[in-house]
C-alpha cells in the first residue's frame, strides 16, 4: 500500500502537500469527522481523494452539480484513478455497470447528487462497501449559506445510518454561523474544523463610483477590449440584465455568451464547457454560474450590479 505522499506524487505529480492537507487526510484515515474550509484552488479535493485511494471500498462524494461531477471524474481518470458519477441522465445499463464497479471494488470514488443519493440510497449502499462520505460544497447544507439546497439538509441520516464511516465536509465559504449549521445538519461527530488562510495576494479589488447607467456598459466594453486575451465573468442580478450585457458585448465583436437558470440545461452545459475550453472569452451570468467552475485562467470578474 502506497503512502499518502507516494499517491500524491504518482497520481497528481506533486512532491509535497499544502498546509493542513496531510493532517486532514490523516484525520480521515483515522475514522474521524472533519469540516474543511479552504479557498477555491486550495486543494480541498485531495483531502478526500487520497484517503479514498487508501481505504478499502468506494468513497461516496456528494456534489451539487452534474457538470462539476463530470469535470472531477474526468480529471481523476486522466490521473489513472478509477472514478465515476451516477445520475438520472444515465441509462439503466450505464448505472448498473457503475454499481457493479463499486461492488467489485474497482471504482474508488463515486460522485452523486444529494437528490440521487436520497432516491437511490438502498441501491447505492447495497452495491458499495463505503470507505468514506465526502460532502462537497457543504455550505449548501445551511440555510445561512448563499447556495442553500434543501436536499443537502437530509444528508444527516447517513451519519446515523453509518456511524463508523468517516465524514468530511468541505467548502470554500462558510462563516461561523454556517459552520455551526453544517455540523448540526450533517450530524458530524465532534469534527475537527480546519480553516486555512483566505488571504489571496494575487487578487485585487476595485470599485467604480459615480458611473452613470448608460456609461457603465461602455466602460466594461473598454475594459474587456484592453484585455483581449483574458477570460472573465460579468455577474448581473437578473436574467434580463445578463442578456442585455451579452448583446452589448456581441455588438462590439466580443466573444461572449449569457448564462442563467432560465436556459435549457444542455445549453447551460455547453456555455460552461465552451468557457472552460477557451472558446468563449466572457460569460454574462447570474449567480447560477460559478460553483465548481474549474478554470485557472479567469483573470477578472465584474459585478455589473451590486451583488446581493
Amino acid at each position: 500500500m502506497l503512502s499518502p505522499n507516494q499517491l500524491l506524487k504518482k497520481h497528481f505529480g506533486y512532491e509535497h502537500f499544502r498546509l493542513q492537507q496531510e493532517e486532514i487526510i490523516e484525520k480521515t484515515l483515522s475514522g474521524a469527522d472533519s469540516l474543511v474550509l479552504m479557498p477555491t484552488g486550495g486543494g480541498k479535493s485531495l483531502c478526500f481523494q487520497i484517503p479514498a485511494l487508501i481505504l478499502p471500498g468506494t468513497a461516496i462524494v456528494v456534489s451539487p452539480l452534474i457538470s462539476l461531477m463530470k469535470d472531477q471524474v474526468d480529471a481523476l481518470r486522466s490521473n489513472g484513478i478509477s472514478a465515476a458519477f451516477y445520475n438520472s441522465s444515465q441509462s439503466f445499463e450505464e448505472q448498473q455497470a457503475i454499481l457493479n464497479g463499486c461492488h467489485d471494488g474497482t471504482i474508488k470514488l463515486l460522485y452523486i447528487s444529494p437528490e440521487k443519493l436520497l432516491s437511490d440510497t438502498d441501491i447505492i449502499t447495497k452495491a458499495c462497501k463505503i470507505s468514506l462520505f465526502a460532502i462537497d460544497e457543504a455550505h449548501c447544507v445551511s440555510s445561512w449559506g448563499h447556495d442553500f439546497r434543501p436536499e443537502y439538509t437530509q444528508m444527516g441520516f447517513l451519519r446515523e445510518r453509518y456511524p463508523s464511516i468517516p465524514f468530511i465536509a468541505l467548502t470554500a465559504t462558510a462563516d461561523k454561523l454556517t459552520r455551526r449549521d453544517i455540523i448540526k445538519q450533517l450530524k458530524l461527530k465532534k469534527p475537527q474544523i480546519f480553516i486555512t488562510s483566505f488571504d489571496r495576494k494575487n487578487l485585487s479589488l476595485e470599485v467604480k463610483i459615480g458611473v452613470k447607467p448608460k456609461e457603465k456598459i461602455n466602460e466594461i466594453i473598454d475594459f474587456i477590449q484592453e484585455r483581449k486575451n483574458q477570460s472573465g465573468i460579468i455577474y448581473c442580478l437578473s436574467r434580463k440584465k445578463c442578456e442585455e450585457a451579452y448583446e452589448a458585448l456581441q455588438n462590439e465583436g466580443i466573444n461572449a455568451m449569457f448564462y442563467h437558470a432560465g436556459m435549457d440545461a444542455a445549453v447551460r452545459s455547453s456555455v460552461q464547457e465552451r468557457f472552460i475550453n477557451d472558446d468563449l472569452q466572457v460569460v454574462c451570468a447570474t449567480v447560477a454560474f460559478g460553483m465548481g467552475i474549474d478554470k485557472s485562467n479567469v483573470r477578472w470578474v465584474i459585478h455589473y450590479n451590486l451583488p446581493k
